[in-house]
């Protein structure tokens, strides 16, 4: 076992670089964090600039050791956790991105992946990858960067580019441009990778023209990946564990038994199910994808990908102004006893699962003279709980196992009426820990087991602490007369624009 006393945890989101030290009981002893700039250029399109998510982790690393007055020494190993299919390309010899980062919200290529579908390949690619053709995952942004400059698709088929997810451009830049690489759970997001053989896949790449050099080696979630080498205080520390958010999460959630279930409630929502050691091809328009690889065992998931969880809060903070500080929102749903007939559905870049509807648009019904700000706050709570409902009613008829209780983590699990609801909508307990940052924590479990840091998950599990749990407490028809009407709002805001009109180029 290594005799250094803690695990650092990167934590790199959508809006922000995190970085956290746990020590051995799972505690969390410091923390930095640090937001970057979203890039919006086009309707639908979402970037992040490489350069400034890679500054930003850097510079929350080296704050936080820094602050628990740590020296790389002390740090036993570097578990990385990530935004998933956000893409990236860049030079191999100058670390140049040839363009931004395309963020997982972009929806840029629907148009090409509308073709796709046209073409029959839908079967194909969703038995090999358990995922549906869309362009939320990394496949179709890789080529859009290719199509841009014919002497950028040269150089990547002379193998001078590298494509990689953020965990791989940190790792790569981690290391001083010694690791190419990426973790399992990380691969099966992109639409390149076969779920069965856990390889890249070359009638893929084919389909999706994506020249094979480009691509990171893949290794298991709790391995040696390489030390840090990047002339920073982090120099030294092995990087031993990675896994993408909402795998990290599962695992920080300890949901490591067939059945167990998350939800992380963060700028989206993501409701994952593991569904043990063999996948479960979804009927329901759920996502297939790999929980995570140790050792040689390896553990699949049934996953359901709410695009506006949390960013329904900044939506009401940022753009209707009804709020200044997102904790806000819980104050003035509270205000009034219920929803007053309000439903917005928020659709503001299309509807994740189940629904797939790229084409729908946001909604908010049922306003009427005596609506107020507080009905709004409340339908915009509420929202986030019916699209998690949606979500479970369609994991539960793949997989014909109803969760006993539903483990919650991200920033928005404390709001206690969000919770509440949650409960009362699904008709089960509903979980929070007492350590919220379960996504980081998963990343330094899995660091830690690779070094034995941890022992095995046993001596994880005694870690495990539950600060509240939100039992149901609605009645049956108050619950379904919500359900309803929910569904009916629903109904109105699907397939609201022309498809020749949601993307300015594919």
């Amino acid at each position: 076992m290594s005799t250094s006393k803690y695990i650092l945890s990167l934590d790199q989101g959508t809006t922000s670089s995190r970085a956290i030290i746990f020590n051995h009981q799972g505690t969390i002893v410091s923390m930095a964090q640090r937001e970057f700039t979203q890039y919006f250029p086009n309707d639908g399109w979402v970037e992040h600039d490489p350069m400034e998510i890679w500054s930003s982790q850097l510079t929350v690393a080296e704050e936080a050791l820094k602050e628990a007055n740590l020296q790389a020494s002390d740090i036993a190993a570097m578990g990385i956790t990530n935004q998933r299919e956000t893409t990236l390309v860049w030079d191999k010899e100058t670390g140049v991105p040839v363009y931004n980062a395309i963020v997982w919200q972009d929806r840029r290529t629907d148009t090409y992946c509308d073709r796709l579908r046209g073409r029959g390949l839908e079967n194909l690619i969703r038995n090999k990858t358990g995922l549906l053709i869309d362009p939320y995952f990394s496949a179709s942004k890789i080529r859009w960067i290719l199509e841009q400059d014919t002497e950028i698709r040269t150089k990547a088929e002379q193998g001078q580019l590298l494509f990689g997810t953020v965990d791989s451009w940190l790792i790569w830049k981690l290391t001083g441009k010694q690791q190419h690489v990426t973790d399992v759970t990380n691969a099966s997001r992109t639409l390149l990778f076969n779920i069965h053989d856990l390889e890249w896949d070359e009638s893929l790449l084919d389909i999706f023209e994506v020249p094979s050099q480009m691509l990171p080696k893949v290794h298991s979630c709790s391995e040696h990946l390489g030390e840090v080498n990047c002339q920073s205080s982090l120099d030294g520390i092995p990087i031993t564990g990675v896994a993408g958010d909402q795998q990290a999460a599962l695992f920080g959630q300890l949901c490591i038994r067939k059945g167990m279930v998350k939800n992380t409630y963060g700028t989206g929502c993501f409701l994952v199910m593991n569904t043990g050691d063999k996948p479960i091809i979804s009927n329901h328009k759920l996502l297939s994808t790999v929980a995570w690889k140790i050792g040689d065992q390896v553990q699949y998931a049934l996953e359901g990908s709410v695009f506006m969880g949390g960013a329904v809060v900044q939506w009401i903070r940022d753009e209707l102004d009804l709020i200044s500080d997102a904790a806000e929102i819980e104050a003035l749903a509270l205000q009034v006893a219920d929803n007053g007939g309000v439903y917005f559905v928020p659709a503001l870049t299309g509807l994740g699962a189940p629904h797939w509807d790229h084409y729908a648009r946001g909604i908010i019904i049922g306003l009427t003279r005596g609506t107020n700000k507080g009905h709004i706050a409340r339908a915009a709570l509420e929202s986030i709980c019916f699209q998690s409902l949606e979500v479970m009613k369609a994991m539960v008829a793949d997989s014909s196992i109803y969760p006993k209780v539903m483990r919650v983590d991200g920033g928005a699990v404390v709001n206690n009426l969000l919770m509440q609801t949650q409960a009362d909508l699904l008709e089960v307990p509903v979980v929070r820990p007492k350590i919220l940052e379960t996504t980081a924590l998963g990343a330094a479990y899995l660091a830690g087991l690779a070094v034995g840091f941890w022992k095995d998950i046993t001596e994880l599990e005694k870690n495990a602490q539950q600060e509240r749990i939100f039992r149901p407490s609605m009645s049956e028809e108050e619950r379904n007369k919500l359900v309803q009407l929910w569904t009916k709002a629903v109904g109105r805001c699907k397939d609201w624009i022309p498809a020749s009109s949601s993307t300015v180029k594919s």
